[in-house]
C-alpha cells in the first residue's frame, strides 16, 4: 500500500525543510520515499507552454490555467508515485492549500485535485508570521512579496488551514496540524514521521 500524505503550508514557513527532515527519518526507519513537490509539476507544465519563466510567477496566472496545471500535475504525480514505489511506499506531495492569486486567495487542493490525489493526511505546518517573514528574507532565491504582511499572513494561514479541513472532507482524510518553531525542525518532522507511521 503507497501510504500518500501531503505537506501544505505558507510560503515560507519551513514546510520543505521539514518534508526533507523527515524524509532522512522515514529512509532510515526502512520506508521506500518519494516526494512529489506539486509546485515542480506544476512549472515544468506552465513553462513549457510559455506561461512563466520564473516558479513564483505560477500565483499570477489566471484561474482557468492554474487551474489547467494542477490537473495536469496531479495525474502526473500519481503515475510517477506507481511507478517508483510500486504497491509499497510512502508519497508526500508538497504543496500549499491555498494561494494568493490577482483574483483572490484559491484552493490549493480543489475537488478536481484531492480526489485524484486520495491522501490519507493533509499536513498543515505553521509557524508565527514575524517567523515566517524572517525566514522569507533569508531565502533570496524566491520572490515572496505578496507574503510579508504579518495581518495578511494570519488571515492567510486560517484560510489555509480551513482550505485543508474542507479538501479532507472530501476524501476523508486526517487534517494535521505540526508548528515548525525555529529551532525545532526535528521535532516537528518526527510528529510527521509518527502519523505517517500510523496510517
Amino acid at each position: 500500500m503507497i501510504r500518500t500524505v501531503i505537506a501544505t503550508g505558507v510560503p515560507g514557513v519551513g514546510k520543505t525543510t521539514v518534508t526533507s527532515r523527515a524524509v532522512e527519518i522515514l529512509k532510515e526507519k526502512g520506508y521506500k520515499v518519494k516526494v512529489a513537490n506539486f509546485g515542480d509539476y506544476m512549472f515544468k507544465v506552465a513553462k513549457e507552454k510559455g506561461w512563466v519563466e520564473h516558479r513564483d510567477e505560477m500565483r499570477k496566472l489566471n484561474l482557468s490555467q492554474q487551474k489547467e496545471l494542477q490537473a495536469l500535475a496531479a495525474k502526473a504525480i500519481v503515475e510517477d508515485a506507481k511507478k517508483e514505489l510500486g504497491d509499497d511506499g510512502v508519497l508526500i506531495i508538497d504543496t500549499h492549500a491555498a494561494i494568493n492569486t490577482p483574483t483572490g486567495v484559491w484552493p490549493g487542493l480543489p475537488k478536481h485535485v484531492i480526489e485524484n490525489l486520495n491522501p490519507a493526511i493533509i499536513f498543515v505546518i505553521e509557524a508565527s508570521p514575524e517567523e515566517i517573514i524572517a525566514r522569507q528574507q533569508k531565502d533570496i532565491g524566491r520572490v515572496r512579496s505578496d507574503y510579508s504582511d504579518p495581518e495578511f499572513l494570519r488571515r492567510f494561514m486560517e484560510f489555509a488551514r480551513n482550505s485543508a479541513i474542507a479538501s479532507a472532507v472530501l476524501v476523508g482524510a486526517a487534517v494535521n496540524v505540526i508548528l515548525n518553531k525555529e529551532g525545532a525542525v526535528e521535532e516537528a518532522a518526527n510528529k510527521f514521521v509518527s502519523a505517517i507511521e500510523k496510517i
